[in-house]
């Protein structure tokens, strides 16, 4: 990978004195780094992979190898020695390495680490990630108020299913690329804060989330882009005009396609993702008595830090 093209958004603008490329507006930046970001852009998930010894305490070579892949994909996958070990400090200490402490304690979850694997009987079993069912793309915690977005995703694997549960990954800022490309209108479509509703959750005759809009792309305060989807057909409703109604249908067509960008990974014991919450998805899967499938994720309120 050539170390021209590993640069942070800020740090691409402030090298060639360029505004932010997100902004409609500003073609000549946008143009600049959209051919930066795609310039030695990897190819295969295994070029996502680095190979670590021990997650909470990284050396030099084993933290700079993951962030010149969060800077350029979003998102690494990190392979280690902690096979079935399931303390959940593994993840949390990674995190801090990255400067993430304020954890989303959300529903579920232990002190906002949350243990995804099949449960039944108990008041999880009624959402999906706590089944063997098939998740469709999604980025984390898309219901959050805005001043609760997740900003970066992790998860650790401490057992895989028998077989199944396969992710696939797609860089959010490849999905802008791809429907700015297509027709800049869809972007200014999704950058509407009326452009995506989630009703309320109510259970037992008790709201639990209130009715929320937003918009699935903004601008953080540091210039990065933020991305809030779900390609859920319930619990969801978008802007009923033309433009937001095609961005949507262009985004799910590209999500469904064989996109080289698209990486695909069903991660083994030991291994993890780390990302500044990219678009995922999760396939169903069937676990044994002997192996089932159980992984810690991490929801973060900030963004990894330098990245």
């Amino acid at each position: 990978m050539n170390t021209d093209s590993i640069q942070t958004v800020k740090e691409f603008t402030k090298r060639y004195n360029l505004g932010n490329p997100f902004d409609l507006d500003n073609e000549i930046s946008y143009k600049a780094w959209r051919d930066n970001k795609l310039e030695f852009y990897p190819e295969k998930v295994e070029d996502l992979v680095v190979i670590i010894k021990d997650p909470k305490k990284l050396n030099g070579n084993e933290f700079d190898a993951i962030r010149k892949l969060l800077i350029k994909t979003n998102m690494a996958i990190y392979a280690s020695d902690t096979a079935k070990d399931a303390d959940k400090q593994i993840p949390v200490k990674l995190g801090k390495q990255f400067g993430l402490t304020e954890l989303d304690n959300n529903m579920g979850a232990d002190d906002g680490i949350t243990s995804l694997k099949v449960v039944t009987g108990q008041s999880q079993s009624d959402y999906i990630p706590y089944t063997n069912k098939a998740i469709h793309w999604h980025t984390d915690g898309y219901y959050n108020a805005m001043n609760k977005q997740i900003h970066s995703l992790f998860l650790n694997c401490v057992s895989a299913a028998e077989n199944g549960g396969e992710n696939a990954l797609l860089d959010h800022e490849i999905a802008y690329i791809h429907l700015r490309d297509s027709n800049p209108d869809y972007i200014d479509a999704l950058m509407r804060s009326d452009a995506m509703t989630i009703p309320p959750n109510s259970k037992n005759g008790k709201e639990i989330r209130p009715l929320r809009s937003g918009p699935v792309f903004t601008i953080t305060q540091n210039g990065n882009l933020h991305m809030r989807y779900t390609e859920r057909t319930r619990s969801i409703e978008w802007k009923m005009d033309f433009v937001t109604q095609a961005a949507v249908e262009a985004l799910n067509q590209f999500l469904n396609s064989e996109s080289r960008f698209i990486y695909r990974a069903t991660l083994q014991p030991g291994q993890g993702l780390i990302s500044n919450n990219v678009l995922h998805n999760r396939a169903s899967f069937k676990d044994s008595f002997a192996n089932k499938r159980l992984l810690y994720r991490l929801r973060y309120f900030q963004r990894i830090a330098n990245t």
